[in-house]
C-alpha cells in the first residue's frame, strides 16, 4: 500500500480538489495536515469528559455520513481518522496523566509522524476512567464507520484508481 505522502504542501494543497493526491495511509497518518478536512474537522473534535466525546463523536460520524453521501471519499477518511484519533488520544490520556506517552522530544524529520522514534514509553499512571470512557464512545463510532459498506467500497475504489 502506497504510504501517506509528508512531502506535499498540506498547507497550501486542497485535497478536495485534488483527491488523486491522497493517500489512506496506515492510521491516522495525515490527520492534521489534509486540508480542507482539518479545518472543518478538527474544531468538533473533542475528548476531555464522556459528554464532549459523545457529543464530537456523534457530530465527526455526521460529518463522516455526509461526506460519503456526496461522494468525497477523502473527506469521509478524514472524519473516520478523527474518530480513531479521538479514540488512541483518550486511550493515551487515560493511560498516561498529562497525554505524554514517550519520553523526549520528537525528532525534527519525524514530525507529523506516528510512533516512538527511538524514544522510551512512559510508565503508564493508573487508569483515568473519565478518559477511558471516552476512548470507549469514540471506538464504537471508529467502529461503526470502519463498517459502513459505502465507506468500505469508496476506500477500494479510491485505491484502486489512485493507489
Amino acid at each position: 500500500m502506497p504510504k501517506f505522502d509528508y512531502a506535499l504542501n498540506y498547507a497550501q494543497l486542497d485535497l478536495r480538489a485534488h483527491p488523486e493526491l491522497y493517500r489512506v495511509g496506515v492510521g491516522e497518518q495525515g490527520v492534521l495536515l489534509v486540508q480542507p478536512y482539518k479545518a472543518e474537522l478538527l474544531p468538533h473534535w473533542r475528548f476531555a469528559t464522556p459528554e464532549l466525546a459523545r457529543e464530537s463523536s456523534e457530530q465527526l460520524y455526521a460529518m463522516f455520513l455526509a461526506y460519503l453521501e456526496a461522494g468525497d471519499f477523502v473527506g469521509a477518511d478524514m472524519a473516520r481518522k478523527f474518530l480513531q484519533m479521538g479514540y488512541t488520544r483518550s486511550r493515551r490520556y487515560a493511560n498516561h496523566r498529562g497525554g505524554r506517552k514517550y519520553d523526549g522530544p520528537v525528532p525534527a524529520d519525524k514530525k507529523g509522524q506516528s510512533g516512538a522514534h527511538g524514544r522510551a514509553e512512559l510508565p503508564r499512571s493508573p487508569e483515568d476512567p473519565v478518559k477511558a470512557e471516552s476512548a470507549r464512545i469514540f471506538k464504537a463510532k471508529w467502529a461503526q464507520a470502519e463498517a459502513n459498506e459505502t465507506y468500505a467500497a469508496a476506500k477500494r475504489a479510491h485505491k484502486a484508481r489512485y493507489g
